[in-house]
């Protein structure tokens, strides 16, 4: 890749290169449409109802992509799929969210095993080009920049497709769109094949878990005693989980003193970090705090290696912690004490619907440090924590370098989407 030469052909956001063109939303869409193109309010609340048991087709909603596609989902039956004909998908689609506070979302309809229908609050948007190029242009600053003009409303902000139809987009020769298109999705496409790679190393090391503490497969040869919850391997206990780790809260500085947060300083994690990134892995969120603002709250310092818990809004976000790290009230983390990270890991995984279900709360249910530290947990032989850590360690290692591969993968894509988007860069044949 190399800097190109420009053209005096002027945009919205700089000259365009040679043999680029601008054009409008409208002159270029081949289909554009949203879910009340069906009808009006009324005709849609006769013919669609919304189904939480699976049924004819799905409804594709913003959130699903928030959950990465794993449901659970919103169903509709045939006839009002068929009602809906006219914001129908197939997979691969560019919708774009334009109501609400994630106004500008840009994702991809997922290839699910259903009949898929473009929900309420997005639209949808095939071009004459390159699809993939234009995802990645909505994507881009400029692409964002141009969607966020025009966002109306503070308490609702949203767009319509009016407007949206006349923004302008950059229109480059269909074999430039097709290279840069191809350079961005060769780099996703690692980062996907990263993710599924994790996602089953973390399912082998839950299901090796449950084979040693749940279904005692490695001991069934022993000898077996009663216990409170059941039969359990002899020389094992029910103990508390504040035996085998602290249990540590947090607290937020000030938001009234600037001082108190840097961009760098001592790492500081919210549930709303682990919402926006979640990863298996975690070494800080949006922002730091400095000494000043650790030293005015209760929050502690906790070790690499540390389970960060989400105690509230939501409860159930998990993650390690790559190096020293403090977080807010939201959380209660576990310190390792006499079980190690992954052992430690893993059984926050399996008992997070126990903990939903004990956790209370009239504004939203929170998991309190003495519910916490009070969850009951099988403690074999030190013996069988170590050789737990020992076998499931590698795995936990493996995801961590793939996900910090994917965060370079990522920044580079970042580094060259404005760059490829603004004609910056030129893609050699």
């Amino acid at each position: 890749m190399g800097g190109v030469r420009m053209e005096q052909v002027n945009s919205p956001w700089g000259f365009l290169p040679r043999g680029w063109r601008l054009s409008t939303i409208d002159e270029e869409k081949e289909r554009l449409t949203d879910y009340v193109a069906n009808g009006s309010f009324a005709s849609l609340a006769s013919n669609v109802h919304y189904k939480d048991t699976e049924d004819y087709a799905v409804l594709i909603r913003l959130v699903d992509f928030n959950n990465d596609f794993k449901g659970p989902f919103v169903y509709i039956d045939e006839h009002a799929y068929s009602f809906l004909s006219k914001s129908s998908l197939s997979g691969g689609e560019i919708i774009i969210s334009n109501v609400g506070a994630n106004v500008g979302t840009v994702f991809k309809c997922p290839n699910l095993p259903y009949k898929m229908s473009l929900a309420p609050n997005a639209i949808t948007i095939k071009l004459k080009g390159d699809n993939d190029f234009y995802y990645y242009w909505f994507k881009s600053k400029i692409g964002q920049a141009n969607i966020q003009a025009l966002v109306t409303g503070s308490a609702q902000p949203k767009f319509n497709k009016t407007n949206f139809r006349s923004m302008y987009i950059p229109v480059p020769p269909l074999d430039v769109q097709r290279r840069i298109a191809s350079i961005l999705s060769s780099l996703d496409r690692k980062i996907e094949l990263n993710n599924k790679i994790n996602a089953d190393l973390e399912e082998m090391a839950q299901a090796i878990f449950k084979n040693w503490f749940v279904d005692f497969e490695p001991f069934k040869n022993g000898k077996f005693v009663d216990s409170e919850l059941g039969m359990i391997p002899e020389g094992w206990k029910v103990g508390r989980l504040d035996e085998i780790a602290d249990v540590v809260g947090g607290s937020t500085p000030s938001k009234a003193k600037p001082e108190y947060y840097t961009q760098k300083g001592i790492a500081w994690l919210t549930p709303k970090d682990l919402s926006n990134h979640p990863a298996v892995y975690t070494s800080r969120g949006e922002i730091d705090i400095t000494e000043e603002g650790y030293n005015s709250t209760s929050t502690k310092l906790m070790p690499k290696g540390t389970i960060l818990f989400t105690s509230r809004a939501p409860i159930g976000y998990i993650s390690i912690a790559q190096n020293d790290i403090c977080t807010n009230q939201g959380f209660k983390s576990l310190v390792p004490k006499k079980a190690g990270t992954c052992f430690l890991y893993c059984f926050l995984k399996y008992v997070t619907p126990e903990i939903e279900n004990k956790s209370t709360g009239s504004t939203f249910k929170e998991a309190s440090g003495s519910l916490m530290k009070s969850l009951q947990v099988l403690m074999p032989e030190q013996k069988v924590f170590e050789d737990f850590e020992t076998i499931v360690s590698p795995l936990f290692a493996r995801i961590e370098f793939l996900e910090k591969e994917s965060s370079r993968l990522s920044l580079l894509r970042d580094t060259l989407l404005p760059r490829l988007m603004s004609g910056e860069l030129e893609v050699p044949e």
